[in-house]
């Protein structure tokens, strides 16, 4: 479709009316909104007169937020003067400096002396399995450095239903009323 000077004359009446894109489109026919959209910038028309004006938006389902209005104390000497407007006084807020450090906090990965030393005894007497030599009856504890050539897997039987042997089981997995028991504590 081309664009005429019949067809540009048409779309410069409508517009000027206040028409819509859509609505204009429709009109001339063989054209998009989006096209008449660019012509109507093309030619320079994108502000519309001010007579012509655009259909009323429907309300949105979101009341808009009501303002705090201010406490106004007015004067009694003369009208001349302006009224007093009180504002509420802004609260101070913390001052966060960066840098500093945090004050001493409990982990939430503590574990007790007891279950270390637990820890300790069966990782002495593990079986020291390389990734390849696991199973899913094998404990899949990871111990040491993974890029050095001390490390493996622990290798003991595993609980029912858990990754880890008895022992790796104890300091993994936690009861949720001893979680919410030490951060109560804190």
């Amino acid at each position: 479709m081309a664009w005429t000077d019949e067809r540009v004359d048409i779309l410069r009446k409508m517009w000027g009316d206040g028409k819509s894109a859509s609505q204009i489109a429709t009109e001339l026919g063989g054209v998009t909104r989006n096209a008449v959209i660019g012509k109507v910038h093309r030619l320079g028309l994108s502000n519309r007169p001010t007579a012509a004006k655009a259909a009323p938006k429907p309300a949105t389902a979101k009341p808009p937020a009501k303002p705090k209005k201010p406490k106004i104390e007015a004067k009694k000497e003369t009208s001349t003067e302006q009224p007093v407007v009180q504002r509420p006084i802004p609260r101070p807020r913390p001052i966060i400096t960066a840098g500093k450090p945090l004050p001493p906090q409990r982990s939430a990965t503590e574990v007790s002396a007891e279950a270390l030393a637990n820890v300790k005894k069966i990782e002495e007497k593990a079986r020291k399995l390389n990734l390849m030599q696991l199973t899913e009856r094998t404990c899949k504890w990871p111990i040491g450095d993974p890029a050095t050539e001390e490390f493996w897997f622990c290798g003991h039987p595993v609980e029912p239903g858990k990754p880890y042997c008895e022992t790796h089981v104890s300091v993994a997995f936690q009861p949720m009323s001893s979680r919410r028991d030490r951060r109560a504590s804190r």
